[in-house]
């Protein structure tokens, strides 16, 4: 029989509702047939179907009802049935729910166990910082005085200069660029309170200093535009103020601006290499590089470490594309082929991944 017909049939016996009615090879299918052919059961078939409670097909297939009355007693059998079925799957749901629960309940537990257990908290805890830091294996002769560090800082505490130093010379691998922005970002919090409290511009000038290095120049530029409006004529402070303004002004792409008051720091401050260093990036930036060599051979003149002036054009080149840094360089090694003999061996390889 095919498919349909067997469901048919399944039907026309009100057994719809069990599975193996329809099914070919199943043992309810292979009695329904053998009840539609007129044939005789066997004991066995007799007693499946009465384990199965198909009272009403059982007495029909053995002539003790008909069709009329076997109909409505089968109805009857088929909606107890399904309702017993509906009971018991509600019953699993429910027992299945409270398993769930239970098992929820347990997870929880646990691990509000473990959240109060004191040396997995520590552990835990531990894991968030260095990773919030970007930091992977510490020494054990570094770790206690490391991981009380990251907890310093990670709650907005400063470090001491003496901290500082060791982190950046004894436990290198924990002086992350992360951990750095992290303190520069404290140490111009606090040297922006202390200048607002002084008005002393020397402040200023430092907290736009840590904001730079924190990759927050529109802090230092805030902060050193209001020291500027206070801080008078002064040569020197005002000189300093406007370097570093110039360096956030460069930082966020405002090279003109960043220029001029590049200039006007030189005009007041003529021997003060600094400002020498920044017109000399700038100048660089801006595809002027006469002027910008010009500028830093004035900056190494004035005082300017030459190994400063090296990493300021790294840095220069490391942010500027490809053509612009080949331009550079040739035209470097060009002006002063031993001063600049380090850049033969910078590339586009070197640049890209410093770059990233």
């Amino acid at each position: 029989m095919a498919g349909s017909s067997q469901a048919g049939l399944a039907e026309k016996y009100l057994v719809d509702d069990l599975p193996g009615a329809a099914l070919v090879g199943a043992r309810l299918n292979g009695i329904l047939q053998k009840i539609e052919a007129g044939e005789t059961l066997t004991s066995l078939a007799e007693a499946f179907l009465n384990s199965g409670g198909l009272n009403s097909l059982l007495a029909l297939s053995t002539g003790q009802i008909d069709r009329p009355t076997f109909k409505e007693a089968a109805e009857r059998e088929r909606s107890d049935r399904i309702q017993r079925a509906k009971e018991d799957a509600d019953r699993a749901a429910a027992e299945q729910a409270q398993r769930a629960e239970a098992m929820d309940a347990a997870i929880k537990a646990r691990f509000a166990a473990m959240e109060n257990d004191p040396v997995l908290r520590r552990k835990r805890e531990a894991r968030e910082l260095r990773d919030r830091f970007d930091i992977g294996f510490i020494e054990t002769e570094h770790y206690p005085r490391a991981m009380r560090l990251l907890k310093q800082v990670a709650n907005g505490n400063r470090m001491t200069a003496e901290d500082v130093a060791w982190l950046s010379t004894e436990a290198v691998d924990c002086w992350t660029d992360a951990l750095q922005k992290a303190w520069h970002r404290l140490e111009a919090e606090a040297l922006t309170k202390a200048w607002e409290k002084s008005d002393d511009p020397w402040n200023a000038v430092n907290a736009s200093a840590h904001w730079r290095k924190a990759d927050e120049p529109q802090q230092a530029l805030e902060v050193t535009g209001a020291a500027l409006e206070k801080a008078g004529r002064s040569p020197k402070p005002r000189s300093a103020l406007l370097t570093t303004r110039g360096g956030a002004m460069r930082n966020v792409g405002r090279l003109s601006e960043s220029r001029s008051l590049g200039l006007e720091a030189h005009e007041l401050t003529p021997a003060d290499f600094r400002p020498c260093t920044l017109l000399g990036a700038v100048s660089m930036e801006l595809g002027d590089l006469a002027a910008g060599h010009e500028w830093y051979a004035k900056a190494e003149a004035l005082g300017a470490e030459r190994q400063a002036i090296d990493q300021d054009l790294r840095a220069l080149l490391i942010r500027s594309e490809p053509d612009a840094r080949d331009r550079i360089r040739a035209y470097l090694l060009g002006q002063d082929p031993e001063r600049f003999a380090w850049l033969r061996k910078w590339n586009h390889k070197i640049g890209a991944a410093q770059r990233r």
